[in-house]
């Protein structure tokens, strides 16, 4: 997060994240659709039209301060890319953890969500974030309730949990202003400074 108070700006970094064909790319210009600037979204795609190494585009809101300007990436989910994601996660204020909810795609979600933990670690913990089971549209899907204790997910804070239907932009938006949500929340439990003693 920037804070800059002498051009009265604040800037953020979001990220989408999960395995490969979750629906990423998607949520991302759905939610670009919904503001009606779905040209924003700089898409590298392999010829498959598969995320090559990360979806890039930005938002700015503004009232009569501040100039609120939210940077939004989401991560290639496709392993041969792996070496991308540590740098796209770089300095991140939060997440949108987008989760796969066909069954077969179980395993593929846990293992995306273990390799996130081993690039924050504890960090993970207090990191804003908000998981979107994504494809409730379709059938065969597994219960969220096994994913969320599978990952100990009482151990975590700031986190909400959405159901998405990403391709019709369903629960899209509602993510995105949970996280901005938790985002404030946390900024105003945390001093910006501490004053000696």
């Amino acid at each position: 997060m920037i804070i800059d108070h002498l051009t009265q700006s604040i800037q953020l970094k979001i990220c989408y994240f999960g395995p490969a064909l979750s629906g990423k790319t998607t949520s991302i210009k759905a939610l670009f659709n919904h503001f009606g600037i779905e040209e924003r979204v700089l898409c590298i795609e392999s010829s498959v039209n598969r995320t090559l190494f990360f979806d890039y585009g930005t938002i700015t809101f503004e009232n009569q301060k501040w100039l609120l300007k939210l940077h939004l990436y989401s991560t290639t989910g496709q392993d041969f890319y792996i070496i991308t994601r540590p740098t796209t996660l770089k300095a991140l204020d939060g997440m949108i953890f987008v989760i796969d909810s066909q069954e077969d795609a179980y395993y593929r979600n846990l293992t995306s969500w273990y390799e996130l933990y081993n690039y924050f670690e504890d960090e993970l913990i207090n990191l804003p974030k908000v998981f979107a089971f994504n494809k409730q549209d379709l059938f065969d899907l597994f219960e969220p309730s096994l994913f969320l204790e599978n990952i100990n997910y009482f151990k975590l804070n700031n986190l909400l949990i959405n159901n998405t239907i990403a391709i019709e932009g369903e629960g899209i938006l509602n993510c995105f202003e949970d996280l901005l949500s938790l985002i404030f929340n946390n900024l105003n439990k945390t001093p910006l400074a501490t004053l000696p003693t």
